[in-house]
């Protein structure tokens, strides 16, 4: 404990490390409460990235694509021009390293408002603190994705953690629809 108050107390007097130090500690806790490997939680972020950063470089601001992977599964949301992007943006993505299953659930139409986005925030920390004040399931075993008002939640939990979380979900504001993207253990 004196050397961990040591390091901080040396860090915070460096420009600039100790917000990169409190962050790392930060994501270090959430990584320890997570049902994923410490593997899997990092690969996670990079498939995310990269995946990102494919779509963006060949369609630039023409499409809005949200990528969200857990455990090497991912859910491609958001809004395509055409059935043909939609399938290209898939293809894209299947093809960054350790991509498991795809979850496509991307929209042909319109990009969505920043006032339709901005509600879909607020739905998704509405669900959030819902989970917390629920004691039947960890809020840190579900993740919480909104678009158009759709809560897709993924996550590793049990059958009666997934109906717990599908249904303080479902019971929240504005919520249009519930999609369950879980990994079962028992």
């Amino acid at each position: 404990m004196r050397n961990l108050l040591f390091i901080l107390l040396i860090s915070s007097s460096i420009q600039g490390c100790f917000p990169v130090i409190a962050a790392g500690a930060g994501a270090g806790a959430l990584m320890v409460q997570d049902r994923r490997t410490s593997g899997a939680y990092i690969e996670d972020e990079a498939i995310e990235d990269k995946a990102f950063n494919r779509i963006t470089t060949q369609y630039k601001s023409t499409v809005h694509v949200n990528v969200t992977s857990f455990n090497r599964n991912v859910l491609l949301s958001g809004e395509v021009p055409d059935e043909t992007v939609r399938i290209q943006i898939e293809r894209i993505v299947a093809n960054v390293q350790n991509v498991g299953k795809i979850h496509n659930e991307l929209s042909v139409g319109m990009s969505s408002s920043l006032a339709s986005r901005s509600n879909d925030s607020l739905i998704t920390s509405n669900v959030k603190m819902r989970f917390l004040q629920d004691k039947r399931f960890s809020a840190t075993s579900v993740k919480v994705i909104t678009e158009n008002g759709a809560v897709y939640l993924m996550g590793i939990v049990n059958h009666k953690e997934a109906e717990a979380a599908s249904e303080v979900a479902s019971g929240s504001k504005g919520v249009a629809r519930v999609i369950q993207l879980f990994e079962y253990v028992e």
